[in-house]
């Protein structure tokens, strides 16, 4: 079984926020000992009041039918591709098998709503070998927050590792056509470093960790190469986008610093590259600040520092905007990594006819923007007169303040709210007229109109046929579908 994985970041990080919600049992050893960075120790003759001391989470000797179970929310949401079930020093104590299941919930979720949700098994039960380092490989699993570990039927287990890809909620972006910078290489953005050229003192995931290094051992550190370099390290920006300032921390490096750096992005991890930043001195134990010392470029999805001759860095911090395309990209990632249940509440934004819904989760995955908007037309082909009543009932009347969960029926009428009274008394009214006679809320694509614009489109509809307004609207909600799918991509 392949554990190519743990070179994946680890959600369940306790850095990351991850932490062991609840447990059925702990009676030897308490839940929160599973997710602690150090490796798991042994210490002969230590004992508690309640037995053996251990360095993990082990529960009672199990005397009735069952199992026992713990809940982790994850410190990043992502999606799992492997777990490490470390039994370290469980001879005879340990379980003989466990079982991993899945859900997306919010951070706050109480125990008793996370035991109501929905949850997907992404390891089925597998059997447990003591005193080991246990690498059970994911094959499919969706965006998860929390995770639920079964073990049969009892006993303990030291550590537990989450190897996944951070799938990020869509805030970090920042709005979009903003020049908010975000830092693209963070963790717990999304960013990754690929590859280094050593590791031996500390491992090049270190960089982009959140906060500053609590010691020398908390950052990327090469041994001493005995050459002229440079060493190098290659970073995953969460999405593409160009780079306004960077930040090169050798915090806690005071005798093994690198003696510079220089940095160079490139759309591909194999290159071509385009410096950015030219060979700069560095010192040691410092945040340095990098700004106007950055060479304009394209938008780049990767990039590489690479130091002289050797040495450490604690966090490398890279600040920049997302590109349209890197927005698009990670929108589409992230549409594609939701559960289903997620996903259909995701699209139903877009277009409420539940049908469509069901259709366009089934597509995926989606390759980009545009096949995505051409897949919503297929969906909408042949939706019946009940789907497309659905889709039109979950629009608010124009000119009313009731809005949807996003606000983006608020803001695609936006203009509505220029309008004197006597316009907003007439559309009321022209809304009551077109409901009374064809049975069904006045929907008209609303972006860019004002409040006089729709009110004459609404007089004139009102004297149309049934029938040809149900077409009318339909192609109405296809045109809002389109917008409404660019602003769930792009955000």
């Amino acid at each position: 079984m392949t554990a190519d994985f743990k070179e994946l970041v680890d959600l369940a990080a306790e850095r990351l926020g991850g932490a062991v919600l609840w447990a059925n049992d702990e009676f030897f050893a308490e839940k929160d000992n599973l997710l602690r960075a150090e490796p798991a120790v042994f210490v002969p003759g230590k004992f508690t009041d309640r037995g053996k001391w251990m360095d993990g989470w082990e529960t009672r000797r199990r005397r009735t039918p069952g199992h026992d179970w713990c809940i982790v929310r994850l410190g990043v949401p992502g999606i799992v591709r492997g777990v490490v079930v470390d039994t370290a020093f469980f001879k005879g104590n340990y379980p003989e098998s466990c079982s991993l299941e899945a859900t997306s919930a919010p951070p706050q979720a109480t125990l008793e709503a996370l035991e109501a949700a929905s949850w997907q098994e992404i390891l089925p039960r597998t059997k447990l070998e003591g005193d080991t380092s246990n690498a059970l490989s994911v094959e499919r699993a969706w965006r998860a927050t929390h995770l639920r570990l079964r073990i049969f039927p009892d006993g303990g287990v030291a550590r537990l590792r989450v190897h996944g890809h951070v799938i990020p909620e869509p805030r970090w972006l920042g709005r979009p056509g903003t020049e908010q910078d975000v830092d693209l290489a963070a963790v717990e953005n999304g960013g990754f470093v690929v590859s280094a050229s050593d590791m031996f003192f500390g491992p090049r995931h270190a960089l982009v960790m959140p906060g500053r290094a609590h010691d020398m051992g908390d950052g990327w550190e090469t041994r001493r190469t005995r050459r002229e370099g440079p060493e190098w390290v290659i970073v995953e920006l969460a999405a593409e986008g160009t780079l306004r300032r960077v930040e090169i921390d050798t915090g806690r490096f005071r005798g093994n610093a690198p003696e510079s750096a220089a940095l160079a992005v490139s759309a591909s991890a194999e290159g071509p590259w385009h410096e950015v930043l030219a060979r700069t001195k560095l010192l040691p134990h410092t945040r340095h600040v990098l700004d106007v010392e950055l060479t304009p470029h394209d938008p780049a999805r990767y990039v590489r520092m690479s130091i002289w001759p050797d040495g450490g860095v604690s966090r490398l911090r890279l600040f920049g905007t997302p590109s349209r395309s890197g927005r698009e990209a990670w929108g589409i990632a992230r549409l594609n990594a939701l559960s289903p249940e997620e996903a259909r509440a995701e699209l139903l934004a877009c277009c409420g006819s539940s049908t469509w819904a069901e259709r366009m989760v089934a597509a995926r995955p989606l390759r980009d923007l545009a096949s995505t908007k051409a897949e919503g037309s297929r969906a909408a082909e042949g939706l019946t007169e009940q789907d497309w009543l659905e889709a039109f009932g979950a629009h608010p009347r124009i000119g009313e303040k009731r809005t949807d969960a996003r606000g983006w029926s608020a803001e695609e009428q936006s203009k509505v709210g220029d309008a004197d009274r006597a316009t907003l008394d007439a559309l009321a009214e022209a809304n009551r007229a077109y409901e009374a006679k064809h049975g069904f809320v006045y929907l008209v694509c609303a972006t860019g109109k004002t409040a006089d614009a729709m009110l004459a489109v609404a007089r004139e509809r009102i004297q149309g046929e049934r029938a040809s307004e149900l077409v009318r609207a339909s192609e109405e909600q296809r045109l809002i579908t389109d917008l409404r799918l660019e602003k769930l991509v792009l955000r």
